[in-house]
């Protein structure tokens, strides 16, 4: 499986520390953050609110945008349409995600999109330890610094985890 991905790219460009763990993907999976918890967590020793998870959203009359939120977590649709000034948010369809960030589901990573799109990281994300996301490729994941990560996608941060 090649480790170069427009989203590794990203992160070479800007000289920020990062690494990538691969794992293998079960084709048959759907659950996709939750199989890179399983395959990863433990021998990383990180929990499971360290690894989050990409989606992508329609904001009314304002184009689409990135939520990234903890794999355990669910997203609050309602707080990430106020944290980027929309009046609603609702679940892009596959198709649009796909197209918008030139990446296949279940390896769509905030960083590196196709197209640039404002960017909402959940709150729970500020801390020391590192962070991983999709690397841009199902069974492979990025692993950096919170801060960096916030900064490379131009993200606001606000908590848009729901309950």
């Amino acid at each position: 499986m090649g480790r170069t991905t427009p989203a590794v790219t990203v992160c070479r460009r800007a000289q920020v520390a990062f690494e990538l763990h691969s794992y293998t993907h079960d084709p048959r999976a759907d659950r996709f953050g939750d199989e890179a918890v399983d395959a990863l967590a433990t021998s990383l020793e990180l929990s499971a609110d360290r690894f989050f998870k990409t989606l992508v959203v329609d904001l009314s009359g304002h184009g689409t945008a990135i939520a990234v939120v903890p794999v355990p977590g669910r997203l609050s649709l309602k707080a990430a349409a106020a944290a980027l000034g929309a009046r609603r948010a609702a679940m892009a369809e596959p198709a649009t995600a796909q197209r918008v960030t030139g990446y296949v589901l279940g390896g769509i990573s905030p960083l590196g999109t196709r197209t640039a799109v404002p960017t909402v990281i959940d709150s729970s994300v500020i801390g020391d330890d590192p962070v991983l996301v999709s690397a841009g490729r199902r069974g492979l994941q990025l692993s950096l610094a919170p801060d960096d990560l916030v900064r490379l996608t131009a993200a606001v941060t606000a908590p848009i985890t729901a309950g």
